[in-house]
């Protein structure tokens, strides 16, 4: 397979809802998409000014400083204390490492992809790139043999399923069984909300609680775009075992795949401060605790959504037709199919809304009881 054999981008079958929900007195409330409208962080964007004499080209494998800080952000933030440069390595945002990741590491014919069953299309579509075969599976035990790469993301997007130290642990074990690389997709990991989320840490695949002793085949995602206010920097990173961090920064030097110099000083900032993230955080606590009442009130059920950006919810009915209700309400949302086979009956509702916007389709939800 090649990139033209992709499929047509799936937001297309979006547009009808959005002109219908767009045609509401009040205007649109969009939640389809998690894209921040917070500002970035003032302090970042001094970092990002100071850094635009950017004349020589930008290293592939992240400034000294940019790499210090990825080290001493995992250890104070995500509990894993004994990482080196050696295992972190800067990325253009994280979605083109997840798309890039099974061709980066010579996947092919006969290879399985493995990820979640409900999950981001891009795993998917980075496997089929590859010519690899992609298998949703989330239950280690249902991972086969020839599996050469495994995808989990927690907490997921869009459904905010959200992995122990035991899960992670097990799904270690069983992926060294099959010979296979498992990467954690971590992106939404400052944003816990219920169960345990509420005051634990949620944890990496590199916690020491997780490894049995060694990082050997693991890799942890991670992206600034929601803790930081980042998705138009591109502004993320990859880290674990050494080995294979090396194996893609010498293909991606030959690719050309380097952060810009500015933004990998902005990042060294934003790493090392943790006031606007927990100033973010409670932004989108107070958006979550306005929407997700005003949903449960109007019929839907909150599924999972224990932590990330998303609110999962369904009605007990087919998804376009939940699509159809909200888009009368001048409300739009991110239809579950989109997230695979698995999720007929779901739609995903993003936090990212403005607050003023999140208030008014609460507002909307009540009156349309």
């Amino acid at each position: 397979m090649s990139v033209r054999d992709l499929a047509d981008y799936p937001w297309d079958a979006v547009i009808p809802y959005r002109e219908r929900a767009a045609q509401h007195p009040r205007g649109l409330v969009d939640l389809s998409i998690g894209s921040p409208v917070d500002p970035t962080p003032d302090i970042v964007r001094r970092a990002l000014a100071e850094a635009t004499d950017a004349h020589a080209y930008p290293q592939t494998v992240g400034t000294p400083a940019v790499r210090e800080a990825i080290v001493d952000w995992y250890a104070r933030r995500r509990g894993v204390s004994d990482l080196t440069v050696d295992n972190v390595l800067p990325t253009i945002g994280s979605k083109e490492l997840v798309a890039l990741l099974p061709t980066l590491l010579g996947l092919g014919d006969g290879d399985i992809v493995v990820h979640p069953l409900v999950a981001y299309p891009t795993y998917e579509v980075g496997a089929r790139i590859a010519g690899a075969t992609p298998l949703a599976a989330d239950d280690p035990a249902n991972w086969p043999e020839g599996t050469k790469l495994i995808w989990i993301n927690t907490p997921g997007n869009p459904d905010g399923r959200t992995w122990t130290t035991d899960e992670l642990a097990a799904a270690v074990v069983r992926a060294r069984e099959l010979g296979a690389v498992l990467a954690s997709d971590e992106c939404y990991a400052e944003l816990g909300w219920d169960g345990p989320w509420a005051t634990e840490a949620i944890p990496s695949i590199l916690d020491p609680r997780v490894t049995g002793g060694t990082r050997s085949n693991l890799l942890s995602v991670y992206s600034l775009s929601k803790q930081s206010n980042l998705a138009g920097y591109r502004a993320a990173f990859v880290a674990g075992c050494a080995r294979i961090v090396a194996e893609l920064l010498t293909a991606r030097k030959h690719l050309g795949l380097m952060p810009p110099a500015p933004i990998q000083h902005a990042m060294a900032v934003a790493l090392g401060d943790d006031e606007h993230v927990a100033a973010q955080k409670e932004l989108y606590r107070g958006r979550r605790d306005t929407l997700r009442p005003a949903l449960e009130a109007a019929g839907f059920r909150i599924d999972g959504s224990e932590a990330g950006l998303y609110l999962w919810a369904t009605e007990g009915r087919d998804a376009w037709e939940s699509m159809a209700r909200l888009a009368d309400l001048g409300i739009l949302a991110g239809p579950g199919p989109f997230y695979g086979a698995h999720s007929p009956q779901h739609v995903r509702l993003a936090l990212t809304a403005p607050t003023e916007r999140i208030a008014e389709g609460a507002r909307r939800l009540h009156e349309g009881l």
